[in-house]
C-alpha cells in the first residue's frame, strides 16, 4: 500500500445503473480506497449525452470529446489516471492523455474480443489488433488471473500487472438465508448468477441433462428468449445484498458456462456462501477453481456431478481468501504516478 494518500482518475465506459461484474468491481475498488484514505474521482457515461450500443441498450456510449475529458482530469489534478475499459469514454481519455504526454494505466476486464466476434460474427482476430493498439501504450495493464496474463503476453502486452477480486465477506457467507422458494424444488439447485446475455453460454447450462432444478438469477438481453424456451428452468431477475446471498447459500451447486470471462466474480462469491462450482475448463475457472471447491470439464453435466461431491465447509474457507482490501492494494501498486509538471501544461 502507498504510504500517503492519492488522488486517483478512473475513467470507465462501465458504470451504474448497469449490473455486471466490471461495474461492481469499480464500485466496490472505489469504496475500498477511500476507505483507505485515498480520494476518487470517477468519469463514467452518466456524465455525458450517450446512446445505447446495439444489441446492448443497457450500456450507453457516451459522446465525449477528449477535451472536454481532458479538462475533468486536469482540474481533479490527480496523482494517477485509469482507464478500465475500451469504449469511446476512455478512448477520449487515453487520446488526451497521449497528447498531453500523461502516464495512465489501463485494465483488461472481459474478453473483448471474445465477446465483439460472437456478436458480429467477425473474426476475433480483428478485435486482438484493437486491444493491442488500445492498451500497448499504458504504463500497466492490470488483469486478474495468469492466465490472463499469459495470454495478454502472447498478444504483445508485456506490461500486465497482477490485480485480483475480493468478496464482501459480510454479506457472502453460508449463514445466508436461501429464498423461501428453494425449500420446495427438486434438488439438487444448480444456480447460474450473471448477465442474461449470449456470450455468457447459458444455453449449455440450461441445456445440461444434469437432473435436479436450474435457477437463473440475473438479467439481459436473452432473458425473454430463453425463459421462453426453457420453462423448466427458473428465472428469478436480479438479486442483490443478502438476498444474493441467500441464492448462492441455498444451492447446491454454481454453474459457471462462461467460455469468455477474464475471471468470474461469482463463482468467488458462491464458493464463499459454501457452494461449490462447476465450469469449463477456461480462463477464469481454471485459476480459481480447485479439486476441492469444484470441478472443470468440457461437458458440463460431469462438472456438475463432481462438484456436488466437494465439502462445502472447504469451499467456504477458500472464499475467504479473497479479499478486497488486497484487491486494492493490488490496484493501487499497479497505478504509475503523474508528474506534477507535466500536468500543469496539459491543463
Amino acid at each position: 500500500m502507498r504510504p500517503s494518500p492519492m488522488r486517483i482518475i478512473i475513467v470507465t465506459d462501465a458504470w451504474s445503473p448497469q449490473v455486471n461484474g466490471v461495474v461492481r468491481t469499480l464500485q466496490t475498488i472505489q469504496t475500498e480506497l477511500e476507505r483507505m484514505g485515498h480520494e476518487v474521482s470517477v468519469i463514467s457515461p452518466d456524465l455525458f449525452g450517450s446512446i445505447p450500443c446495439p444489441t446492448y441498450p443497457e450500456i450507453r456510449l457516451a459522446f465525449a470529446r477528449s477535451t472536454v475529458v481532458g479538462r475533468m482530469i486536469a482540474a481533479f489534478r490527480p496523482d494517477a489516471v485509469h482507464l478500465a475499459t475500451e469504449g469511446p469514454l476512455c478512448l477520449a481519455a487515453r487520446r488526451w492523455c497521449l497528447r498531453s504526454g500523461i502516464r495512465f494505466t489501463t485494465a483488461y476486464h472481459t474478453h473483448f474480443p471474445d465477446y465483439v466476434a460472437q456478436r458480429t460474427g467477425l473474426p476475433v482476430a480483428w478485435f486482438w489488433r484493437y486491444i493491442r493498439w488500445f492498451h500497448g501504450p499504458a504504463e500497466a495493464v492490470l488483469v486478474s488471473t495468469g492466465s490472463v496474463r499469459q495470454q495478454l503476453r502472447a498478444h504483445g502486452l508485456a506490461q500486465v500487472r497482477a490485480w485480483g477480486r475480493g468478496v464482501d465477506l459480510a454479506a457472502f457467507t453460508p449463514a445466508a438465508t436461501p429464498p423461501a422458494i428453494f425449500a420446495d424444488l427438486p434438488r439438487p439447485i444448480q444456480l447460474y448468477v450473471g448477465r442474461v446475455a449470449v456470450e455468457k453460454n447459458l444455453e449449455a447450462f440450461l441445456t445440461s441433462d444434469h437432473p435436479g432444478t436450474k435457477v437463473v438469477v440475473g438479467d439481459g438481453p436473452a432473458r425473454a428468449l430463453l425463459e421462453k424456451a426453457h420453462g423448466d428452468a427458473l428465472f428469478l431477475g436480479p438479486m442483490f445484498g443478502s438476498d444474493l446471498a441467500g441464492a448462492y447459500a441455498g444451492a447446491d451447486i454454481f454453474v459457471f458456462p462462461s467460455r469468455t470471462d477474464t475471471f468470474g466474480l461469482v463463482m468467488i462469491e458462491a464458493l464463499a456462501c459454501g457452494t461449490p462450482v462447476a465450469a469449463y475448463p477456461v480462463t477464469g475457472p481454471i485459476d480459481i477453481v480447485t479439486p476441492d471447491t469444484g470441478a472443470l470439464s468440457d461437458r458440463l453435466e460431469d462438472a456438475i456431478a463432481a462438484a456436488l461431491a466437494c465439502d462445502r465447509q472447504a469451499c467456504a474457507a477458500y472464499g475467504r481468501t479473497f479479499s478486497w482490501e488486497r484487491s486494492a492494494q493490488e490496484f493501487l501498486a499497479g497505478l504509475h504516478n503523474i508528474d506534477p509538471e507535466i500536468l500543469d501544461s496539459a491543463a
